[in-house]
């Protein structure tokens, strides 16, 4: 199993290409099964997540071929069983389900796994498909949904959840008549998505707002699209500069995209710099306390409160990091503490005392964004890091190893 060795202390400075975003790309690729034409996905990142829904495509009847940095797919039914091996290592591959039975009409798929950092249930999917007209069985560790042909309906979701307004909103772009989607995530992935699904002939309005509204039509043809920029890349990266008082220069992303990183980031001292497609960071001096509260979009992102708990560490003073998305994803405090971070935990919220360095030490990933927090502090720590587990990283960061080596850490992967 690979570890990361980093030897920490190096200021990081230098340019950085942003990848695609692995939380565009996967949607967009499920969406690739509602239609029997090539279609051509460029900017798409290589991480472990792609390559697992690129298989399930496959399991599904895809042609899926990889040509770096992009991939072609072309869709034939050829089973509609989405197993349990495959989806267990990944959450994201429930979103299969709305294009199978949209297209179809049956479907089975495995209950979903990926990181564990809290429950994250799937209810708010199978309850809006209901609601366009699909019958739900739940046996023996699987989700079985039927349907001759989804109608248009008007729903709610209790929770602007991701995911399942992706799903539903891939399932409405084939069914009859007209679907409104109520309280809709507003996430920019989910305008990706919609742009997707728009130039396949889709007929979405709404995508960004809590109002979705879809037309259904009798069938989708091919694409040619490049995916959005990795936001949640992008801010690891802003951190990265943050940590290791360093001058990045992030390249092809969208800093609309970044706002509430970007003014979290300010208010700890760095300087940050944005242009159309590129942001520059700077910092010199040892971080300011900041306080933080995740939320869902436009509000901070769950995905890069581990990331700004690393920075914490060493600020000048008490964070307050405020989790209110996940109830379990502060599974990271006890690996930051190894390194010699003072952190509390009183409830929801961390309380995050800096201090003056952290010392290399052996620790281990837990989640996705986690490893990347745990990198992050291995790259200010003085001495040697060892980071094991780090398969967690490769779901989501493209080589980070090759990245910051390029702007000057001292990293390698290790066996």
């Amino acid at each position: 199993m690979d570890k990361l060795l980093i030897r920490g202390g190096r200021r990081l400075s230098g340019q950085i290409k942003i990848s695609g975003a692995k939380n565009a790309a996967l949607p967009i690729l499920a969406a690739t099964l509602l239609t029997d034409k090539p279609c051509v996905l460029e900017n798409v990142p290589q991480v472990r997540d792609v390559d697992t829904i690129s298989a399930l495509l496959g399991k599904l009847g895809s042609n899926v071929e990889r040509d770096n940095p992009g991939i072609v797919t072309s869709s034939k039914a050829k089973g509609f069983e989405a197993p349990y091996d495959l989806v267990r290592t990944m959450r994201a591959s429930i979103l299969v389900l709305g294009p199978l039975v949209a297209r179809y009409g049956r479907a089975r798929v495995s209950l979903p796994g990926g990181c564990a950092i809290g429950a994250r249930p799937v209810n708010l999917h199978l309850h809006g498909l209901e609601m366009l007209g699909a019958k739900i069985h739940l046996e023996g560790g699987y989700i079985k949904a039927e349907a001759p042909r989804l109608k248009g309906a008007e729903m709610w979701l209790d929770l602007p959840t991701v995911t399942g307004t992706e799903n539903l909103m891939m399932a409405a772009v084939l069914a009859e008549g007209e679907t409104v989607i109520e309280n809709a995530a507003i996430e920019p992935e989910i305008v990706d998505l919609a742009s997707a699904l728009g130039r396949m002939g889709a007929r979405i309005d709404g995508a960004g707002t809590p109002t979705v509204r879809v037309q259904g039509v009798s069938e989708l043809g091919g694409l040619r699209y490049r995916i959005m920029p990795d936001r949640i890349e992008a801010g690891t990266y802003m951190v990265a500069a943050a940590i290791t008082q360093g001058d990045i220069e992030l390249l092809d992303c969208q800093p609309e995209h970044l706002h509430t990183v970007t003014a979290k980031l300010r208010e700890t001292g760095v300087t940050i710099e944005e242009g159309d497609r590129q942001v520059r960071v700077r910092a010199q001096n040892r971080p300011q306390p900041t306080e933080i509260k995740t939320a869902p979009y436009p509000g901070f992102p769950t995905d890069m409160q581990a990331q700004v708990m690393a920075l914490s560490c060493l600020a000048e003073g008490t964070s307050v990091i405020t989790e209110m998305v996940f109830e379990n994803r502060f599974m990271h405090v006890l690996e930051l503490d190894r390194l010699g971070a003072d952190i509390i935990i009183e409830g929801h919220s961390a309380i995050v005392r800096g201090v003056d360095r952290l010392y290399g030490a052996p620790v281990m990933a837990t989640d996705l964004r986690a490893s990347a927090s745990l990198v992050l502090a291995g790259l200010a720590a003085q001495g040697e890091t060892v980071i094991s587990r780090v398969y967690h990283l490769d779901r989501g960061y493209e080589r980070m190893e090759e990245k910051l080596g390029r702007l000057g850490a001292d990293i390698r992967r290790i066996k």
